[in-house]
Protein backbone atom coordinates (compact mmCIF):
# COMPACT_ATOMS: atom_id res chain seq x y z
CA UNK A 1 0.00 0.00 0.00
CA UNK A 2 1.25 3.48 -0.86
CA UNK A 3 -0.17 6.59 0.80
CA UNK A 4 0.67 10.28 0.79
CA UNK A 5 0.71 12.47 3.89
CA UNK A 6 -1.44 15.59 3.34
CA UNK A 7 0.30 18.87 2.56
CA UNK A 8 3.77 17.42 2.08
CA UNK A 9 5.78 15.66 -0.58
CA UNK A 10 6.36 12.34 1.16
CA UNK A 11 5.07 9.06 -0.23
CA UNK A 12 5.07 6.29 2.36
CA UNK A 13 5.46 2.66 1.36
CA UNK A 14 3.81 0.87 4.25
CA UNK A 15 5.58 -2.46 3.72
CA UNK A 16 8.87 -0.97 4.97
CA UNK A 17 9.62 -1.96 8.56
CA UNK A 18 10.40 0.42 11.40
CA UNK A 19 13.82 -0.92 12.45
CA UNK A 20 16.05 1.34 10.37
CA UNK A 21 19.23 2.22 12.25
CA UNK A 22 18.59 5.94 11.89
CA UNK A 23 15.31 5.61 13.77
CA UNK A 24 17.60 4.95 16.74
CA UNK A 25 20.48 7.35 16.06
CA UNK A 26 19.14 9.96 13.65
CA UNK A 27 17.66 12.52 16.03
CA UNK A 28 19.22 15.95 15.53
CA UNK A 29 21.05 14.72 12.44
CA UNK A 30 20.12 17.72 10.29
CA UNK A 31 21.87 20.09 12.69
CA UNK A 32 25.30 18.57 12.14
CA UNK A 33 25.29 16.74 8.80
CA UNK A 34 25.00 19.82 6.63
CA UNK A 35 25.85 20.08 2.96
CA UNK A 36 29.49 20.83 2.24
CA UNK A 37 29.74 22.29 -1.25
CA UNK A 38 33.26 20.90 -1.68
CA UNK A 39 31.99 17.36 -1.23
CA UNK A 40 28.86 18.01 -3.26
CA UNK A 41 30.66 19.43 -6.32
CA UNK A 42 32.32 16.20 -7.55
CA UNK A 43 29.20 14.24 -6.65
CA UNK A 44 26.94 16.44 -8.75
CA UNK A 45 29.47 16.57 -11.59
CA UNK A 46 29.49 12.77 -11.68
CA UNK A 47 25.79 12.78 -12.52
CA UNK A 48 26.77 14.01 -15.98
CA UNK A 49 23.85 14.92 -18.21
CA UNK A 50 21.28 13.07 -16.10
CA UNK A 51 18.02 14.97 -15.88
CA UNK A 52 16.23 12.62 -13.49
CA UNK A 53 17.98 11.39 -10.35
CA UNK A 54 17.01 8.90 -7.65
CA UNK A 55 18.78 9.71 -4.37
CA UNK A 56 18.80 6.55 -2.25
CA UNK A 57 19.27 6.90 1.49
CA UNK A 58 18.78 10.62 1.11
CA UNK A 59 18.29 11.21 4.82
CA UNK A 60 17.48 14.85 5.46
CA UNK A 61 18.23 15.70 1.83
CA UNK A 62 21.57 17.43 2.31
CA UNK A 63 23.06 16.13 -0.96
CA UNK A 64 20.07 16.21 -3.26
CA UNK A 65 21.12 17.87 -6.53
CA UNK A 66 19.26 21.17 -6.83
CA UNK A 67 19.26 21.39 -10.63
CA UNK A 68 17.78 17.98 -11.52
CA UNK A 69 14.40 16.32 -11.23
CA UNK A 70 15.16 14.39 -8.06
CA UNK A 71 13.19 11.81 -6.12
CA UNK A 72 14.55 10.70 -2.77
CA UNK A 73 14.37 7.31 -1.06
CA UNK A 74 14.69 7.09 2.73
CA UNK A 75 13.58 4.34 5.15
CA UNK A 76 13.85 6.18 8.49
CA UNK A 77 10.88 7.99 10.00
CA UNK A 78 13.25 10.06 12.13
CA UNK A 79 15.17 11.27 9.10
CA UNK A 80 12.01 11.92 7.13
CA UNK A 81 10.75 14.17 9.91
CA UNK A 82 13.83 16.39 9.55
CA UNK A 83 13.48 17.03 5.82
CA UNK A 84 12.84 20.56 4.64
CA UNK A 85 9.53 21.30 2.89
CA UNK A 86 11.67 22.45 -0.04
CA UNK A 87 13.44 19.10 -0.40
CA UNK A 88 12.69 16.60 -3.14
CA UNK A 89 9.64 14.34 -3.02
CA UNK A 90 10.57 11.21 -1.09
CA UNK A 91 9.55 7.57 -1.05
CA UNK A 92 9.87 5.60 2.17
CA UNK A 93 11.69 2.48 1.01
CA UNK A 94 15.03 0.67 1.20
CA UNK A 95 17.86 0.33 -1.31
CA UNK A 96 17.41 -3.42 -1.49
CA UNK A 97 13.81 -3.18 -2.78
CA UNK A 98 13.24 0.03 -4.69
CA UNK A 99 9.59 0.53 -5.73
CA UNK A 100 10.80 2.06 -8.98
CA UNK A 101 10.25 0.93 -12.56
CA UNK A 102 13.26 -0.43 -14.43
CA UNK A 103 15.44 2.25 -16.04
CA UNK A 104 12.99 4.96 -15.05
CA UNK A 105 15.76 7.35 -13.90
CA UNK A 106 18.79 8.65 -15.75
CA UNK A 107 20.96 8.29 -12.64
CA UNK A 108 20.81 6.79 -9.17
CA UNK A 109 23.05 8.06 -6.38
CA UNK A 110 23.80 7.44 -2.73
CA UNK A 111 26.02 9.19 -0.20
CA UNK A 112 27.75 7.15 2.50
CA UNK A 113 24.94 4.63 2.97
CA UNK A 114 26.24 1.33 1.58
CA UNK A 115 27.61 0.23 4.96
CA UNK A 116 24.07 0.41 6.36
CA UNK A 117 22.48 -1.83 3.72
CA UNK A 118 21.26 -5.19 5.00
CA UNK A 119 21.81 -6.95 1.65
CA UNK A 120 24.46 -5.28 -0.50
CA UNK A 121 24.16 -7.57 -3.54
CA UNK A 122 20.44 -6.82 -3.66
CA UNK A 123 21.06 -3.10 -3.28
CA UNK A 124 23.61 -3.04 -6.08
CA UNK A 125 21.32 -5.09 -8.31
CA UNK A 126 18.59 -2.51 -7.74
CA UNK A 127 20.97 0.30 -8.65
CA UNK A 128 21.85 -1.42 -11.91
CA UNK A 129 18.18 -2.01 -12.63
CA UNK A 130 16.72 1.45 -12.07
CA UNK A 131 19.28 3.67 -13.83
CA UNK A 132 21.89 3.64 -16.54
CA UNK A 133 24.28 5.79 -14.46
CA UNK A 134 25.20 4.89 -10.89
CA UNK A 135 27.00 7.32 -8.57
CA UNK A 136 28.13 6.13 -5.14
CA UNK A 137 30.04 8.13 -2.57
CA UNK A 138 31.47 5.52 -0.23
CA UNK A 139 34.59 5.03 1.83
CA UNK A 140 37.51 2.70 1.40
CA UNK A 141 37.74 1.01 4.82
CA UNK A 142 41.45 0.33 4.36
CA UNK A 143 42.09 4.09 4.27
CA UNK A 144 39.21 5.33 6.41
CA UNK A 145 40.16 3.21 9.40
CA UNK A 146 43.71 4.59 9.52
CA UNK A 147 42.46 7.95 10.81
CA UNK A 148 44.17 8.85 14.08
CA UNK A 149 40.93 9.00 16.12
CA UNK A 150 40.41 5.28 15.75
CA UNK A 151 43.61 4.69 17.70
CA UNK A 152 41.76 6.15 20.68
CA UNK A 153 38.53 4.25 20.02
CA UNK A 154 39.53 1.18 18.00
CA UNK A 155 36.09 -0.26 18.61
CA UNK A 156 34.71 2.16 16.01
CA UNK A 157 37.16 0.86 13.41
CA UNK A 158 36.13 -2.68 14.33
CA UNK A 159 32.48 -1.73 13.88
CA UNK A 160 33.19 -0.22 10.48
CA UNK A 161 35.18 -3.26 9.37
CA UNK A 162 32.29 -5.51 10.37
CA UNK A 163 29.79 -3.69 8.17
CA UNK A 164 31.75 -1.87 5.46
CA UNK A 165 31.90 -2.89 1.84
CA UNK A 166 35.35 -3.08 0.35
CA UNK A 167 36.03 -0.57 -2.38
CA UNK A 168 36.26 -3.40 -4.90
CA UNK A 169 32.83 -4.67 -3.86
CA UNK A 170 31.32 -1.27 -4.56
CA UNK A 171 33.11 -0.99 -7.91
CA UNK A 172 31.91 -4.44 -8.94
CA UNK A 173 28.41 -3.79 -7.60
CA UNK A 174 27.76 -0.71 -9.73
CA UNK A 175 29.96 -1.83 -12.64
CA UNK A 176 32.20 1.09 -11.86
CA UNK A 177 34.14 2.81 -14.61
CA UNK A 178 35.90 5.37 -12.44
CA UNK A 179 37.01 5.82 -8.83
CA UNK A 180 37.94 9.29 -7.57
CA UNK A 181 39.39 10.31 -4.22
CA UNK A 182 37.32 12.99 -2.49
CA UNK A 183 39.48 14.77 0.11
CA UNK A 184 37.85 16.14 3.25
CA UNK A 185 38.50 19.85 3.93
CA UNK A 186 39.71 20.82 7.39
CA UNK A 187 36.61 22.93 8.02
CA UNK A 188 34.13 20.46 6.56
CA UNK A 189 30.52 21.42 7.33
CA UNK A 190 29.32 17.83 7.12
CA UNK A 191 30.09 16.60 10.63
CA UNK A 192 30.77 12.94 9.91
CA UNK A 193 33.35 11.36 12.19
CA UNK A 194 36.34 11.81 9.89
CA UNK A 195 35.52 15.45 9.14
CA UNK A 196 37.20 16.38 12.44
CA UNK A 197 40.61 15.09 11.39
CA UNK A 198 42.15 18.55 12.09
CA UNK A 199 39.81 19.49 14.93
CA UNK A 200 40.58 16.99 17.70
CA UNK A 201 38.79 18.91 20.43
CA UNK A 202 35.56 18.60 18.48
CA UNK A 203 35.35 14.98 19.60
CA UNK A 204 35.03 16.15 23.20
CA UNK A 205 31.76 17.93 22.40
CA UNK A 206 28.74 15.61 22.81
CA UNK A 207 26.73 17.71 20.38
CA UNK A 208 29.36 17.31 17.67
CA UNK A 209 29.61 13.56 18.28
CA UNK A 210 25.91 13.26 17.49
CA UNK A 211 26.73 13.60 13.79
CA UNK A 212 28.70 10.35 13.44
CA UNK A 213 26.89 7.02 13.21
CA UNK A 214 29.89 5.06 14.49
CA UNK A 215 30.22 7.38 17.48
CA UNK A 216 26.59 6.78 18.37
CA UNK A 217 26.67 3.03 17.85
CA UNK A 218 29.91 2.08 19.59
CA UNK A 219 29.90 0.84 23.18
CA UNK A 220 29.58 3.98 25.37
CA UNK A 221 32.18 2.75 27.85
CA UNK A 222 34.74 2.24 25.08
CA UNK A 223 33.99 5.69 23.72
CA UNK A 224 34.40 7.33 27.13
CA UNK A 225 37.75 5.59 27.67
CA UNK A 226 39.01 6.81 24.32
CA UNK A 227 37.78 10.34 24.86
CA UNK A 228 39.45 10.49 28.27
CA UNK A 229 42.77 9.49 26.69
CA UNK A 230 42.29 12.04 23.92
CA UNK A 231 41.58 14.82 26.43
CA UNK A 232 44.72 13.92 28.36
CA UNK A 233 46.84 13.90 25.21
CA UNK A 234 45.46 17.25 24.09
CA UNK A 235 46.16 18.83 27.47
CA UNK A 236 49.66 17.38 27.70
CA UNK A 237 50.64 18.21 24.13
CA UNK A 238 51.11 14.56 23.22
CA UNK A 239 48.45 14.71 20.49
CA UNK A 240 50.24 17.57 18.77
CA UNK A 241 53.56 15.77 19.08
CA UNK A 242 52.12 12.77 17.26
CA UNK A 243 49.76 14.40 14.78
CA UNK A 244 50.70 18.07 14.68
CA UNK A 245 51.72 17.87 11.03
CA UNK A 246 48.00 17.65 10.20
CA UNK A 247 47.50 21.20 11.45
CA UNK A 248 49.32 22.57 8.40
CA UNK A 249 47.09 20.74 5.93
CA UNK A 250 43.94 22.14 4.34
CA UNK A 251 42.48 18.81 3.26
CA UNK A 252 43.08 15.14 3.96
CA UNK A 253 42.33 11.78 2.38
CA UNK A 254 39.98 10.17 4.88
CA UNK A 255 39.07 7.35 2.51
CA UNK A 256 36.09 8.89 0.72
CA UNK A 257 35.78 7.50 -2.80
CA UNK A 258 33.40 8.47 -5.58
CA UNK A 259 32.53 5.44 -7.70
CA UNK A 260 30.72 5.95 -10.99
CA UNK A 261 29.26 3.14 -13.06
CA UNK A 262 27.31 3.18 -16.30
CA UNK A 263 25.72 0.79 -18.70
Amino acid sequence: MVSRRPRDRTVFVSEVGSSDVYDQIGSGYARFRQTDARLAAPLFAALGDARTVLDVGSGTGSYEPPDRQTVAVEPSWVMLAQRSPASAPVIRAVAEALPIATRSFDAVMTVLTVHHWSDRPAGFAEFRRVARRRVVLTFDPDVHNRMWFFEYVPEIAQLEISRAASLQEVVDGVEGRSVTTVPVPHDCLDAMTVSHWRRPRAFLDPAVRAGGSGLRQVDPAALERGLARLAQDLDSGRWEERYGDLLARDEFDCGLRLVVGEG
